[in-house]
């Protein structure tokens, strides 16, 4: 089986509350999403989805990977998707760094290889955990009573895990953590994450005020190094995210004991063949994870079920069902939230079937 051909489709993802706002005011309506179609000489079709959360979320935006697909697609023709790994060295030496552009064609590789395989993708994956998987909802920065209202709305559809964005004034997020933990009900789990939002001085002011509240503080500043000064005064449970995205980041983070759980997002490394990598070393060193993705809809959110779907229960400390936040849907087969759960397909592959009438015509082709 050899890659004859790489296109990619271009969809805006407009959001159902309308906005999605976090830290430093920072805040996006609707979101540019890229599918990537990997065309084999077998005539089997496998799909990806990266959907950077705009230009000032991490380092990827929607634009580069376009970009970034027009430069790496030649290289991978001819190339037999089924080997992950082998393709992976070869992405890494013919484009340098931006883990986010590979991504998309890695994600689809392993919807080659479960549709070659007639394996669902978390089978592939390591195996099938469970009859479902947890999900968080994230809850968009607002005053703290919209915010506690929301997840008590959240509450009545099934979630019973909350990411609260804060990082902002310390003295109204503090409002915001106790408002909203003044709404859960006993097994909820809440976090508060501030997306590198606080200073160490205020995020240690945060912790502090909150210490008596049942609540997870993720990645509170911008570098590892202020993350670590303030985990080393907080006795809350200690989420990192944004500054752990590589398995040195990984290592070093479990050799400091700098977190309780690793945020671990699939375009952050690269794709699933990475995030696996990732995932498992978690596994073997004892530490939690969300299992997520900077954004994206019905494809991102089936390699997600996936991913989540073949952890071992007791590591996966949540996900999320991106497809549910927008009004757009690109895919037929997608896993759908069923009381604040949802399960990943059991057909080959990812089990998603593109919706050409929305994709339209491709923006790039590459044979």
């Amino acid at each position: 089986m050899k890659i004859k051909r790489i296109f990619a489709h271009k969809v805006d993802l407009p959001l159902h509350e309308g906005s999605y706002k976090w830290s430093g005011g920072k805040s996006v309506a609707i979101l540019g999403s890229t599918i990537v179609g990997v065309e084999t000489d077998v005539g089997l079709v496998g799909f990806g989805e990266v959907c950077p959360l705009g230009p000032f979320y991490l380092p990827a935006y929607a634009e580069g990977v376009r970009s970034g697909l027009r430069e790496l697609g030649p290289h991978l023709l001819g190339e037999d998707p089924r080997q992950l790994g082998k393709l992976n060295r070869l992405m890494d030496a013919a484009f340098k760094g931006h883990p986010y552009v590979k991504s998309g064609i890695d994600i689809a590789c392993w919807d080659l290889l479960g549709q070659a395989t007639g394996l669902p993708v978390c089978t592939l994956l390591g195996g099938r955990y469970g009859e479902d998987v947890a999900l968080y909802r994230a809850i968009s920065q607002e005053d703290p009573e919209a915010m506690a209202s929301k997840v008590a709305g959240y509450g009545e559809e099934g979630y019973r895990r909350f990411q609260l964005k804060v990082g902002g004034d310390p003295d109204v997020d503090i409002q915001r953590i106790r408002a909203v933990a003044a709404q859960l009900q006993t097994g909820d789990r809440l976090v508060a994450d501030a997306n590198t939002g606080w200073l160490p001085h205020d995020a240690m002011r945060v912790v502090r005020a909150v210490r008596d509240v049942d609540v997870y503080i993720e990645q509170p500043c911008l570098t590892y190094e202020e993350c670590l000064s303030v985990r080393c005064h907080c006795h809350l449970p200690f989420v990192l995210d944004e500054s752990v995205d590589t398995l040195d980041m990984l290592l070093r983070a479990k050799a400091d004991k700098a977190a309780d759980v690793i945020n671990l997002k699939i375009s952050k490394l690269g794709g699933l063949t990475r995030t696996r990598q990732a995932r498992d070393l978690c596994i073997s060193m004892g530490l939690a994870m969300t299992l997520e993705d900077s954004w994206g809809g019905d494809i991102t959110t089936a390699a997600i079920a996936h991913l989540a779907h073949s952890t071992p229960t007791e590591f996966l400390f949540t996900c999320t069902d991106f497809n549910s936040y927008v009004t757009v849907s690109t895919a037929e087969g997608a896993p759908l939230r069923v009381n604040g759960r949802m399960a990943a397909g059991t057909q080959p592959g990812l089990g998603v079937k593109p919706k050409w009438e929305v994709l339209g015509d491709p923006i790039l082709d590459i044979a």
